[in-house]
Parts: structure tokens; sequence; C-alpha cells
């Protein structure tokens, strides 16, 4: 198939790191000139051959991507994407029903969710608002799920392992691999049918720094060494008894 592409990176150059997928597909937002960006966010890899699904196309794609953008764009300054977390939702579930941090939140977190479903646990409550139809869009419930379910996918993306040292989520494997740090966690990032009941709305911004590519690479590939900025780092640390 020479002369035929294997591979698209969908690249949408904006304003800042995006941080909404409805918002950085909107159609009818105004066009921003290429010239007057500063962000290049990757938002979907799709294999352009259906004989080619499921294989990887190596751990520096990105990075070639980077680097052309950056040589043609010299007003480019963030490379990053906005990814889902496929598999957040199994570990959410579990993680309520085994195992469950009771220290996962303030008192006012907590206190906020007992209004919501009198006389339930802190882990029982969670799970009803989750299984709740349309709770994204009722004010009440997102506020109080957004803090905590944004510490355990910080604790899912950072500690869950396959093997022991591999990343359990495959969207963090694969940018992990190709040299990214985790940047951001974004809350309600995507309100699709697909984004809520797959990974509960949240999205991540993985970062590429060029001089940094390598060196991530080589920790992860080498030792496990997850990157991750000190916003994600912290949610995952949370302890309740440092912010009461």
């Amino acid at each position: 198939m020479p002369e035929e592409p294997i591979i698209f990176v969908w690249v949408a150059l904006v304003r800042g790191m995006s941080n909404n997928i409805q918002s950085l597909l909107d159609t009818s937002a105004p066009v921003l000139a290429s010239t007057c960006a500063d962000t290049a966010i990757f938002y979907s890899i799709s294999n352009a051959q259906a004989g080619l699904k499921g294989i990887s196309f190596g751990d520096f794609l990105i990075k070639r991507v980077v680097s052309l953008l950056a040589a043609e764009f010299d007003n480019l300054k963030t490379f990053s994407t906005l990814s889902p977390v496929p598999s957040v939702s199994k570990f959410l579930k579990k993680s309520l029903q085994e195992n469950f941090d009771q220290e996962l939140f303030t008192v006012s977190e907590r206190k906020s969710l007992q209004r919501l479903r009198p006389g339930l646990n802190d882990a029982d409550t969670l799970s009803a608002l989750l299984d709740e139809s349309g709770w994204e869009t009722t004010p009440q419930f997102a506020k109080a799920l957004e803090n905590p379910l944004l510490r355990l996918c910080a604790r899912y993306l950072l500690r869950e392992k396959r093997r022991g040292v591999l990343a359990a989520d495959p969207g963090a494997h694969f940018h992990l691999s190709n040299g990214a740090r985790i940047e951001r966690l974004n809350w309600l990032a995507d309100t699709s049918v697909n984004g809520i009941n797959l990974s509960a709305g949240l999205m991540v911004n993985y970062l590429y720094k060029l001089n940094e590519i390598e060196r991530n690479h080589e920790g992860y590939k080498g030792e496990g060494k997850i990157r991750a900025s000190l916003s994600v780092r912290g949610l995952a640390k949370f302890r309740r008894d440092v912010i009461r």
C-alpha cells in the first residue's frame, strides 16, 4: 500500500491547554488562525487500516509529530493531549466495593455526601450518585463527586500497575511510553454518553516537552517511573488530616 497513510494523529491548534472535548470540537466556535495559537492538542489517534488495529506504532510516535509541528509553527510552546481514561470507571466501582479509603474526603465533603444520601456510608453514597442517571447535569451531585473522583483517578493513574510495573490504564501506558508526563486531570471534560459511562467524564492532559521526552520514556520503560505534575501527585497523596 505505497503512499497510503497508516495512522492519523488528530491535532487542534488552540490558545491554552484544552480541558473539554466538546468545546474543543465545537464546529460553531470561532476559528483561530494557526499563527495565533500557542498550544497543540492531540485529541485522537486512529489507524487508517483496519488490519492494523491494536498494533503499536512505536514509543516515539508523538515525539515525531511534536518535532514536525514545532518546526512548522514557531509560535507553538505547549504540546499536550486531551485524552480519555477508558478503564477508570471499572476501577472506581471496584474501589468503592473493596479497600475503600476512608481518608478520601474533607469534613465538609463528607457532610455534603451525607445530606445527599442520608444513612449511607461514603462508598455507598458515591456509588449511588454515579448510578444516578444524569448526575453530571445535576449541580449538587456533580459537585459532591468532583474532588473524590479526581483523587481516585489520580491514584489509579499513578499507582495501579500491570505486571507490577506498567500503568494499568492503556491510554496512560501509551503516552508514558511515548515520553509524556501526566499534567492535569479535567472534570466533566467529556459529557457524551461514552465519556460518562467509561470515564465518569474525566479526561487527562498528557504533556510532551521535547527536552524531557527521552528521559521520561527511559524512566518509565526501564523502571516504571511515572512522571506527573505536582497537582496530580497532590491529588494522589491527599489525606484528610492534612486539609482538616
